[in-house]
């Protein structure tokens, strides 16, 4: 049967559509319509003049900006460090433990619950009347109330518990993939335990661990619900400055504005990190071959 020249293209370009449809409907379109509001005024009452301006870019400058995007950095950094370094012992062991499914089911089971009811979980947990403090005080190990809540310290705790599973989920599928007889090999040729890890085992799962930190640094970066409810004025974020300038003081460019800024440096961020990690996404060193192709040579440092 003769092949139409051509006639594969057009199948693929209408196997194609219905995601082009979606991404330009629900992406490139809202993304259209933030760019063109943050160069517009302002409305008396909310929405927008159609008057260009760029009065929101000027806006930007303030020092309270600052403040809040150095405060948001410090959060998203510090919680996005803290979950890898839970998430990657986890999934090193769900990856070496006889009962997976069962370990999958307990990383799972949090999603089963409505994200606000477990923040105010955390909030009867930490708070002045709490479970923890009340448990302080029947032990006499605190004479009154301790301040858990409304801090920095705590938005980052509930970060953590909140965004752990999109860590611990993609180096689990990393490290299951990975080849535990290459650890034994560093052993054998004199590498110490930590040694044959740093060496052998991370260099491995590189790749799981730039996807673990682009899935949890990025929503954290703009995370609104969690500082709103257990922060304190000292854990305002972005995305809480953005929230109130589109409901309080109506400013909708300057919302824009922001949030064009945190997405263009988002995206830059992460297409620099991409490009540092050369093809680490997909497990290999940058060349196409194994992050490990000689063990005796990787470990040779840690005997």
């Amino acid at each position: 049967m003769k092949r139409v020249p051509g006639s594969s293209g057009a199948q693929g370009g209408l196997y194609a559509a219905p995601s082009i449809f979606w991404l330009s409907v629900f992406f490139l379109a809202p993304l259209a319509i933030i760019v063109a509001y943050s160069f517009l005024t302002p409305g008396a009452r909310g929405g927008v003049e159609w008057t260009p301006t760029l009065d929101a870019y000027r806006a930007i400058a303030n020092p309270t900006f600052a403040k809040v995007t150095l405060n948001t950095i410090l959060v998203a950094i510090g919680a996005t460090a803290i979950t890898l370094l839970i998430a990657v012992p986890c999934g090193y062991y769900m990856a070496r433990s006889e009962r997976q499914t069962l370990l999958l089911m307990l990383i799972m089971i949090p999603f089963w619950t409505n994200f606000l009811i477990r923040i105010y979980a955390w909030i009867a947990i930490l708070g002045n009347e709490g479970f923890l403090n009340d448990i302080l005080l029947a032990t006499g190990l605190a004479k009154q109330s301790v301040r858990f809540l409304y801090n920095r310290g705590a938005v980052m705790l509930v970060l953590v518990y909140t965004y752990l599973p999109y860590a611990i989920l993609p180096l689990y599928s990393t490290i299951d993939k990975f080849d535990f007889s290459l650890l034994e090999a560093a052993r054998d040729l004199g590498a110490s335990k930590l040694g044959a890890i740093n060496k052998v085992l991370l260099p491995n799962i590189k790749g799981g661990i730039l996807t673990a930190f682009l899935f949890t640094f990025i929503p954290i970066f703009g995370a609104y619900a969690v500082p709103l409810l257990v922060g304190g004025t000292e854990s305002y974020m972005l995305g809480n400055l953005i929230a109130d300038e589109l409901t309080k003081s109506r400013d909708w460019p300057l919302a824009s504005a922001i949030s064009l800024v945190i997405t263009l440096v988002t995206t830059i961020g992460v297409l620099l990190l991409l490009r540092a990690n050369g093809n680490a996404v997909l497990g290999g060193s940058g060349d196409g071959e194994p992050a490990v192709s000689e063990p005796a040579a990787a470990i040779g440092g840690s005997r």
